[in-house]
């Protein structure tokens, strides 16, 4: 088979994504180009030989790694092939940083609305692998809405093209079969590998604020995201939730350890307009009734101001990775969820999940994330592998509560492998057998991302 390369130290150089498993696949892959993919997925078809692709290998549910066949590394592909002002569109290929795309765009006055936290590490294949969104989904969605195309190799080796229909009306046939992009959007590399991708644009918000506003404890933090999200007086692009640990860990990023110093929790929210002055002083009577003091909120206004904010949102899941990482060899792992819930009843799911962890007499790990969505991130350090089932026994009592809200088990990060055991918690068998049959008809031998999504019996 052509270009693999099974040297002992490259195939654990990919043995390891943000979930903590470890996998050392048989070898490694780094197609140039998408001819090369084409090439690599015929010849694993015909010897039946698993291929899972994998971008900077950020997944947090071990969708990219494996210890079957073939990891196929998408980071050599990183040309961004056009921007189209006139279509307000991208062409890229899989390997570009969500950031690298982002930086390019400013230029042109354009940007990429989906912002994954890791977008300086995560790829524009992998945020469309597993639909993923970030911050400002609250008010642009996830990744799907914002893809117009998309160029797959299938395990066959055959590639093809897939684009949004143009009309505005159709009654041909079932509606799952009506856009077949959305088949790959979210598929976790199990029907086919993205070698390119048409992207929807818009143009850079004329004034960006953010404000972070630490409030007295969680529960009027929480019913503060819920306020700003029905105010008529603001128009919040995200509102994330920071728990009294990790306004801690952003307090520390920030390098003042006197900021907010009574608070109990924390609130970042962004706001844009199309250059009027943003309604600062809405913003601040929203955070004075539920108990901010004016002293504590820090505005960040302008480019390098909003990223400097998201470094401090970003320095929640880095330390969480760095307090795990002494555990790794011993099989400890960090141990986070990705569930949603209404967002109304957000406040409610995170006193049932920190209940659970009480009654399992285990720690409450850390709360924070996409509140505006009612999709929070529980984080917990396990030390060793009876610390893990530990957990995820606590973590499986509250998906089973989450769903019986309304809510999901996964909002961004996908299934992976980490969270298939939950799948049939949320889809009837029907659901099932549907995405099974999907998979059989692309990929019929099962070659692909192995144990992604429908577990090891896919």
């Amino acid at each position: 088979m052509s270009a693999l390369d099974r040297d002992q130290s490259v195939r654990e150089s990919y043995a390891r994504d943000a979930s903590g498993l470890w996998r050392v696949p048989d070898a490694v892959a780094r197609p140039g180009g998408a001819h090369e993919v084409a090439t690599l997925l015929r010849e694993a078809n015909a010897d039946g030989t698993a291929v899972t692709a994998a971008g900077s290998q950020t997944s947090t549910t071990g969708a990219s790694i494996t210890d079957r066949g073939i990891v196929l590394s998408t980071r050599a592909m990183a040309r961004i092939l056009d921007v189209d002002r006139a279509t307000m569109t991208a062409r890229v290929e899989p390997g570009v940083l969500l950031g690298d795309l982002q930086r390019t765009l400013a230029a042109d006055g354009l940007a990429f609305a989906p912002d994954p936290t890791s977008d300086q590490e995560c790829t524009v294949g992998g945020a469309i692998a597993c639909n993923a969104s970030g911050p400002r989904s609250l008010r642009y969605g996830a990744t799907r809405a914002h893809v117009r195309a998309l160029t797959v190799v299938l395990a066959s080796g055959e590639t093809i093209e897939v684009r949004r229909p143009q009309v505005e009306k159709n009654a041909v046939g079932y509606p799952p079969v009506q856009d077949l992009v959305d088949w790959f959007v979210g598929s976790e590399g199990t029907l086919g590998v993205i070698v390119a991708a048409d992207l929807a644009l818009m143009p850079r918000p004329a004034r960006e604020l953010g404000l972070a506003i630490p409030l007295p404890d969680e529960s009027r933090a929480l019913a503060f995201v819920v306020a700003a999200r029905e105010s008529g007086d603001v128009r919040p692009r995200c509102l994330e939730y920071f728990d009294a640990e990790s306004f801690a860990i952003a307090r520390t990023g920030a390098g003042d350890a006197t900021w907010g110093a009574t608070a109990g929790a924390m609130v970042y929210a962004e706001e844009t307009t199309d250059g009027e002055d943003p309604p600062l002083d809405a913003w601040l009577a929203l955070a004075e009734r539920f108990g901010a003091h004016d002293g504590d909120v820090r505005a960040y206004e302008g480019d390098a101001a909003i990223r400097e904010a998201r470094r401090l949102r970003h320095a929640v899941p880095a330390t969480m990775h760095e307090r795990v990482a002494p555990f790794l060899a011993a099989g400890g792992r960090r141990v986070s969820t990705d569930w949603a819930v209404p967002y109304r009843r957000a406040a409610e799911a995170v006193a049932m999940a920190r209940r659970h962890a009480a009654d399992a007499n285990v720690a409450p790990g850390i709360v924070y994330g996409h509140l505006g969505n009612g999709h929070p991130h529980q984080n917990f350090v396990a030390h060793d592998p009876a610390e893990v089932r530990a957990f995820e026994a606590v973590v499986e009592r509250t998906v089973r509560d989450v769903l019986a809200m309304g809510g999901t088990v996964s909002a961004e990060h996908g299934i992976g492998k980490l969270k298939a055991r939950w799948l049939p918690l949320q889809l009837s068998p029907t659901q099932v057998a549907m995405l099974r049959a999907i998979k059989r008809e692309l990929d019929p031998r099962g070659i692909l991302a192995p144990g992604n999504i429908l577990g090891s019996a896919a």
